[in-house]
């Protein structure tokens, strides 16, 4: 019996490990210590493998797209919808991760991302014109240069001039030669409202800016109380914010700002087929087809600030296989009838470009001659006392 006992006891007890040698212990932390080493000398990377975007397959990764304005606006709503379709779209189909950098009119991210952002196709840039415009002015915050970074995609919109029928204003000839100037309502000169004060000087229209307000909205609340005399809305807006007020004689649709063709000129805007472009009316204004440095300025602007207005990027040193992988993910999604359908109310029916002639496309819309920018900023500072540096 003392046997059976003494072998069981044998069997249930738990077996101690034989104590680790000193030698073996040095060998395990020196291990240890080549791994960290080689972690910190290496940026990390044995410990957070680079990403793998060069090989047509984003399996595994996350691509996080940086909004570098608030959550909840045009521009947020517009970056995530189209992040969330494009990463589905993907070979891979990689994770989405929106990171709203909001500051300095959107200058502050977009610096940030210029800087550090890792060239490896993980991370995109959401381009808008609010950060176009002071990259064009030359502003001193600015420290990003769209030049160098890599467009993926654009997507374009429009916008209708309309005023307070109470004002005076029964049609475009009404903006000229008035006993008191128009009051228009902005938000800021250096921002997408520039479009429009180019197209005012280029009519010679008789205008004074009120800037400041927090948004189109507001403006346009603004004028329906007789606050301000002269707004214009973008295409996603105009619907709700002006057809009403248009249709009951309140408001009074003047011209669309048009879209940039291919050839460089400005046509009607396929949204607003009814009324006349800014070019049309400057014709029927003054019985010829505008001309001179101030078209030349609207044209510059219309294309960036409206034809071209949203855009996603990734730094110009990311490899060629990520970013033929992202286009080609972003044309055959624009190309899809599934998506344009979805899309409809968030891209207002301009389709998303990511085609082979994009990246000409773009370098040419963004090359901005010295004498336009000369241009824009001599306007500011004459007719609207805003001094750069």
């Amino acid at each position: 019996m003392s046997d059976v006992r003494e072998h069981s006891a044998t069997q249930s007890d738990p077996v101690e490990p034989a104590p680790a040698s000193r030698k073996a212990a040095l060998s395990i932390m020196a291990a240890f210590t080549v791994v960290a080493v080689a972690a910190t000398v290496l940026g990390g990377d044995l410990l957070d493998p680079a990403a793998t975007t060069t090989d047509g397959d984003y399996a595994g990764e996350t691509v996080e797209l940086v909004i570098p304005l608030a959550e909840g606006g045009g521009t947020d709503t517009w970056a995530r919808f189209i992040g969330t379709e494009l990463t589905r779209s993907m070979p891979g189909q990689p994770g989405f991760a929106p990171v709203n950098e909001a500051g300095g009119e959107g200058i502050s991210g977009t610096n940030r991302f210029a800087s550090s952002a890792e060239p490896d196709g993980t991370e995109i840039l959401v381009g808008t014109a609010t950060t176009v415009v002071p990259w064009v002015l030359g502003r001193s915050e600015v420290t990003y240069d769209f030049n160098q970074l890599t467009p993926i995609l654009v997507n374009g919109t429009g916008g209708v001039i309309y005023a307070r029928a109470d004002a005076g204003v029964a049609g475009p000839a009404d903006l000229l030669d008035r006993d008191t100037p128009l009051r228009f309502g902005g938000i800021s000169a250096t921002g997408l409202d520039l479009t429009t004060l180019v197209a005012f000087d280029l009519l010679d229209a008789d205008i004074e800016a009120i800037f400041g307000f927090e948004g189109r909205g507001p403006v346009n609340l603004a004028l329906q109380r007789g606050e301000i005399d002269i707004d214009y809305q973008t295409t996603s807006a105009y619907g709700p914010a002006v057809e009403k007020i248009a249709e009951d004689g309140t408001a009074v649709p003047l011209m669309s700002f048009g879209q940039i063709d291919e050839s460089g000129q400005v046509v009607r805007d396929p949204n607003f087929p009814d009324i006349p472009t800014v070019a049309e009316v400057y014709e029927e204004l003054n019985g010829q087809a505008p001309s001179g440095e101030e078209f030349e300025a609207y044209k510059t602007l219309l294309e960036l600030t409206y034809t071209y207005q949203k855009s996603m990027w990734v730094p110009h040193d990311t490899p060629p296989e990520a970013v033929a992988t992202l286009r080609e993910s972003a044309d055959a999604l624009g190309k899809s009838a599934e998506f344009q359908e979805a899309a409809a109310d968030v891209l207002g029916g301009y389709p998303l470009l990511a085609d082979e002639q994009l990246a000409d496309s773009v370098s040419n819309a963004y090359t901005v001659d010295p004498d336009v920018r000369k241009y824009l900023i001599d306007l500011l500072h004459t007719d609207y006392q805003v001094e750069l540096d």
